[in-house]
Protein backbone atom coordinates (compact mmCIF):
# COMPACT_ATOMS: atom_id res chain seq x y z
CA UNK A 1 0.00 0.00 0.00
CA UNK A 2 1.55 2.92 -1.16
CA UNK A 3 2.03 5.75 1.32
CA UNK A 4 2.01 9.61 1.81
CA UNK A 5 2.97 12.18 4.45
CA UNK A 6 2.24 16.07 4.14
CA UNK A 7 3.78 18.23 6.96
CA UNK A 8 1.91 21.48 8.11
CA UNK A 9 -1.12 20.42 6.54
CA UNK A 10 -3.17 22.96 8.72
CA UNK A 11 -6.95 22.13 7.90
CA UNK A 12 -6.32 20.34 5.18
CA UNK A 13 -6.23 16.42 6.19
CA UNK A 14 -7.40 14.02 3.14
CA UNK A 15 -8.40 10.88 4.03
CA UNK A 16 -5.48 8.33 2.23
CA UNK A 17 -2.49 10.99 3.55
CA UNK A 18 -0.67 10.82 6.82
CA UNK A 19 -1.05 14.69 7.89
CA UNK A 20 1.18 16.26 10.23
CA UNK A 21 1.05 19.65 11.88
CA UNK A 22 3.64 21.19 14.06
CA UNK A 23 0.95 23.28 15.79
CA UNK A 24 0.93 24.29 19.61
CA UNK A 25 -2.91 25.03 19.44
CA UNK A 26 -3.16 21.38 17.42
CA UNK A 27 -0.93 20.18 20.67
CA UNK A 28 -3.69 22.35 23.19
CA UNK A 29 -6.83 20.46 21.48
CA UNK A 30 -5.18 17.29 21.82
CA UNK A 31 -5.21 17.26 25.91
CA UNK A 32 -7.97 14.86 27.66
CA UNK A 33 -9.93 17.63 29.29
CA UNK A 34 -8.82 21.42 28.90
CA UNK A 35 -8.05 21.17 25.08
CA UNK A 36 -11.88 20.41 24.41
CA UNK A 37 -12.89 22.88 25.69
CA UNK A 38 -11.28 25.74 23.79
CA UNK A 39 -9.58 25.99 20.35
CA UNK A 40 -7.47 29.15 19.38
CA UNK A 41 -9.36 28.85 15.91
CA UNK A 42 -12.51 29.03 14.82
CA UNK A 43 -12.35 25.21 13.85
CA UNK A 44 -10.94 22.59 15.57
CA UNK A 45 -8.00 20.57 13.45
CA UNK A 46 -9.54 17.04 11.88
CA UNK A 47 -9.47 14.00 13.94
CA UNK A 48 -6.95 12.81 11.08
CA UNK A 49 -4.39 15.03 12.10
CA UNK A 50 -1.05 13.96 14.31
CA UNK A 51 1.22 16.39 15.73
CA UNK A 52 4.79 16.19 14.32
CA UNK A 53 7.72 18.59 14.03
CA UNK A 54 9.28 17.63 10.45
CA UNK A 55 12.75 19.22 11.89
CA UNK A 56 12.49 16.92 14.98
CA UNK A 57 11.24 14.12 12.68
CA UNK A 58 7.91 12.04 11.71
CA UNK A 59 6.81 9.07 13.52
CA UNK A 60 6.96 7.32 10.38
CA UNK A 61 9.43 4.70 9.14
CA UNK A 62 12.14 6.13 7.18
CA UNK A 63 12.50 4.82 3.46
CA UNK A 64 8.59 4.18 3.74
CA UNK A 65 7.05 7.05 1.39
CA UNK A 66 5.96 7.20 -2.34
CA UNK A 67 5.08 11.14 -1.97
CA UNK A 68 5.83 13.75 0.78
CA UNK A 69 4.32 17.36 0.31
CA UNK A 70 4.86 20.89 2.48
CA UNK A 71 2.93 23.44 1.17
CA UNK A 72 3.55 27.19 2.75
CA UNK A 73 5.80 25.48 5.77
CA UNK A 74 9.38 25.36 4.69
CA UNK A 75 9.32 29.53 4.99
CA UNK A 76 8.41 29.58 8.43
CA UNK A 77 11.85 27.89 9.72
CA UNK A 78 15.32 29.20 9.91
CA UNK A 79 17.59 28.59 7.37
CA UNK A 80 19.26 25.91 9.18
CA UNK A 81 15.84 24.15 10.14
CA UNK A 82 14.91 24.23 7.03
CA UNK A 83 17.61 22.22 5.69
CA UNK A 84 17.17 19.79 8.28
CA UNK A 85 13.68 19.85 7.13
CA UNK A 86 14.34 19.02 3.49
CA UNK A 87 16.84 16.27 4.78
CA UNK A 88 14.61 14.45 6.88
CA UNK A 89 11.91 14.95 3.79
CA UNK A 90 14.77 13.15 1.80
CA UNK A 91 14.73 10.34 4.41
CA UNK A 92 11.18 9.28 4.51
CA UNK A 93 11.15 8.30 0.70
CA UNK A 94 11.63 5.04 -1.06
CA UNK A 95 13.92 5.39 -3.57
CA UNK A 96 12.24 6.92 -6.48
CA UNK A 97 9.67 8.50 -4.58
CA UNK A 98 8.58 12.10 -4.94
CA UNK A 99 9.10 15.51 -2.95
CA UNK A 100 6.63 18.49 -3.35
CA UNK A 101 7.38 21.72 -1.90
CA UNK A 102 5.65 25.05 -2.13
CA UNK A 103 6.88 28.44 -0.69
CA UNK A 104 6.11 31.87 -1.16
CA UNK A 105 8.40 33.17 -3.90
CA UNK A 106 10.75 36.07 -2.30
CA UNK A 107 11.50 37.42 -6.27
CA UNK A 108 7.61 38.16 -6.86
CA UNK A 109 7.07 39.87 -3.42
CA UNK A 110 10.02 42.04 -4.46
CA UNK A 111 8.97 42.98 -7.79
CA UNK A 112 5.80 43.80 -6.44
CA UNK A 113 7.42 46.23 -3.93
CA UNK A 114 9.44 47.61 -6.75
CA UNK A 115 6.99 48.26 -9.22
CA UNK A 116 4.13 49.46 -6.43
CA UNK A 117 5.19 53.01 -6.33
CA UNK A 118 2.64 53.51 -3.74
CA UNK A 119 3.82 55.31 -0.65
CA UNK A 120 2.76 52.70 1.74
CA UNK A 121 5.13 49.78 -0.11
CA UNK A 122 7.33 48.95 2.18
CA UNK A 123 4.52 48.29 4.87
CA UNK A 124 2.84 46.45 1.88
CA UNK A 125 5.88 44.44 1.60
CA UNK A 126 6.77 43.90 5.07
CA UNK A 127 2.82 42.66 5.83
CA UNK A 128 3.20 40.12 2.18
CA UNK A 129 6.33 39.05 3.38
CA UNK A 130 5.08 38.49 6.85
CA UNK A 131 8.31 39.48 8.37
CA UNK A 132 9.08 41.85 11.13
CA UNK A 133 6.27 42.70 13.52
CA UNK A 134 4.33 45.84 13.44
CA UNK A 135 3.49 45.99 17.18
CA UNK A 136 0.36 47.94 18.44
CA UNK A 137 -0.62 44.51 20.86
CA UNK A 138 -0.49 43.93 24.41
CA UNK A 139 2.64 42.45 25.86
CA UNK A 140 0.83 39.62 26.87
CA UNK A 141 -1.26 39.02 23.73
CA UNK A 142 2.19 38.95 21.83
CA UNK A 143 3.91 36.68 24.27
CA UNK A 144 1.24 34.52 23.52
CA UNK A 145 1.24 34.53 20.07
CA UNK A 146 4.99 34.05 19.96
CA UNK A 147 4.51 30.94 22.50
CA UNK A 148 1.35 29.48 20.93
CA UNK A 149 1.62 29.94 17.44
CA UNK A 150 4.52 30.03 14.47
CA UNK A 151 2.76 31.93 11.59
CA UNK A 152 5.81 34.69 11.27
CA UNK A 153 8.46 33.72 8.43
CA UNK A 154 11.74 33.54 9.39
CA UNK A 155 13.51 32.79 5.96
CA UNK A 156 11.96 33.12 2.31
CA UNK A 157 13.15 31.45 -0.75
CA UNK A 158 13.39 32.26 -4.77
CA UNK A 159 13.68 29.33 -7.14
CA UNK A 160 16.92 29.02 -8.01
CA UNK A 161 17.94 29.11 -4.43
CA UNK A 162 15.30 26.75 -3.15
CA UNK A 163 16.28 24.32 -5.80
CA UNK A 164 20.20 24.08 -4.43
CA UNK A 165 18.73 23.43 -1.10
CA UNK A 166 16.92 20.26 -2.62
CA UNK A 167 20.10 18.77 -4.44
CA UNK A 168 22.43 19.56 -1.59
CA UNK A 169 20.20 17.69 0.59
CA UNK A 170 20.55 14.86 -1.94
CA UNK A 171 17.14 15.22 -4.09
CA UNK A 172 17.54 14.77 -7.70
CA UNK A 173 15.78 15.42 -10.73
CA UNK A 174 14.81 18.93 -9.14
CA UNK A 175 12.30 20.58 -11.60
CA UNK A 176 9.69 23.46 -11.10
CA UNK A 177 6.16 22.12 -10.46
CA UNK A 178 2.73 23.23 -11.31
CA UNK A 179 -0.51 22.46 -9.79
CA UNK A 180 -1.50 18.97 -10.46
CA UNK A 181 1.75 18.23 -12.58
CA UNK A 182 3.12 15.05 -10.69
CA UNK A 183 1.49 12.51 -12.26
CA UNK A 184 0.72 10.85 -9.05
CA UNK A 185 -3.04 11.15 -8.26
CA UNK A 186 -2.51 11.04 -4.30
CA UNK A 187 -1.45 14.56 -4.71
CA UNK A 188 -4.07 15.78 -6.31
CA UNK A 189 -5.94 15.57 -2.78
CA UNK A 190 -3.87 18.33 -1.08
CA UNK A 191 -2.47 20.39 -3.63
CA UNK A 192 -4.66 23.78 -3.52
CA UNK A 193 -4.56 26.16 -6.55
CA UNK A 194 -4.09 29.45 -4.23
CA UNK A 195 -1.11 28.14 -2.51
CA UNK A 196 0.96 28.24 -5.90
CA UNK A 197 0.23 32.02 -6.65
CA UNK A 198 2.90 34.05 -6.08
CA UNK A 199 5.18 30.76 -5.03
CA UNK A 200 7.97 28.76 -5.95
CA UNK A 201 6.98 25.22 -6.61
CA UNK A 202 9.33 22.69 -7.36
CA UNK A 203 9.89 18.95 -7.14
CA UNK A 204 12.48 16.34 -6.16
CA UNK A 205 13.11 12.32 -6.28
CA UNK A 206 15.15 10.58 -4.11
CA UNK A 207 17.70 8.50 -5.73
Amino acid sequence: MATFVQYGCGFCAPPGWENFDASPTLRFERLPLLGRLYTKNKARFPVNVRYGDIVHGLPIALGSCDGVYSSHIIEHLSREDARTALRNSLSLLKPGGLFRVVVPDLRALVVSYLDSGETDACSAFMERSMLGRAGGESSWKAAAGRLFGNGAHLWLWDEPGLKSELLAAGFVDVRSARLGDSGVAAFDAVEQSARFKDSVALQGTRP
